[in-house]
């Protein structure tokens, strides 16, 4: 078991400004012995009292769709040397799995999301903040992609969910994140060099 307090890293940013991309490029160099993340989106919260119809009608980011106090607690626990059953989202019904992915302590936490750096107390609990900053085209490209591959959407559900809630979501609640960081991305996971430099970053902090 860890004793020693983890460090955190926050990283925030619009859907699909690249946030994965940067967390797997890190875990990948790191290793899971010493990295492991948390995703803000494990934490949707489970409605299995609506309709399918019902749940696809959900403002997804909206900070209340999120159990984001549970993820509070869980990090605490990481952070105090527990392990914890982090729950697992099934995108495509919109309801939580019955099973859970068990995340053990490690020496760098990672805290991702795109409402991640807009919540009080996971921002007290983070030692470093960063923000991913992309352009909004370029964002809801990848989205674009992301759902069509991953979340067995097709393209006129995912325009009318980004013209609907996506985007003024964003405006409201991600983009004034923004002003929390210690820093800023721009490009996202295709700036090699700022992800290089997070990378140097992490590997000069004292083993644990």
């Amino acid at each position: 078991m860890t004793t020693a307090k983890p460090f955190v890293m926050g990283i925030g940013g619009g859907s699909g400004s690249g946030k994965s991309t940067i967390v797997q490029e890190l875990k990948e160099k790191l290793g899971p012995q010493k990295m492991a993340v948390i995703h803000h989106d494990s934490y949707y919260r489970h409605r299995p009292e609506l309709t399918i119809e019902e749940r696809h009608k959900i403002n997804f980011d909206h900070p209340d769709s999120l159990e984001t106090q549970l993820m509070v607690e869980q990090i605490k626990q990481l952070i105090s040397g527990k392990s914890v059953e982090v729950p697992i989202y099934d995108f495509a019904l919109h309801l939580r799995s019955s099973e859970t992915t068990k995340v053990e302590p490690c020496p760098i936490l990672i805290v991702d999301g795109i409402l991640v750096l807009n919540d009080s107390q996971l921002r007290e609990m983070m030692n470093l903040i960063v923000f991913v900053d992309v352009p909004p085209d370029l964002r809801f490209i990848r989205r674009l992609e992301r759902d069509l591959c991953e979340r067995g959407r097709n393209v006129d559900s995912v325009t009318k969910q980004y013209l609907a809630s996506v985007r003024p979501m964003h405006e409201k609640f991600v983009e004034p994140s923004k002003s929390y960081a210690d820093i800023l991305i721009p490009g996202g996971g295709h700036n090699l060099q700022a992800v290089k430099l997070l990378l140097a970053l992490l590997q000069t902090l004292p083993a644990k």
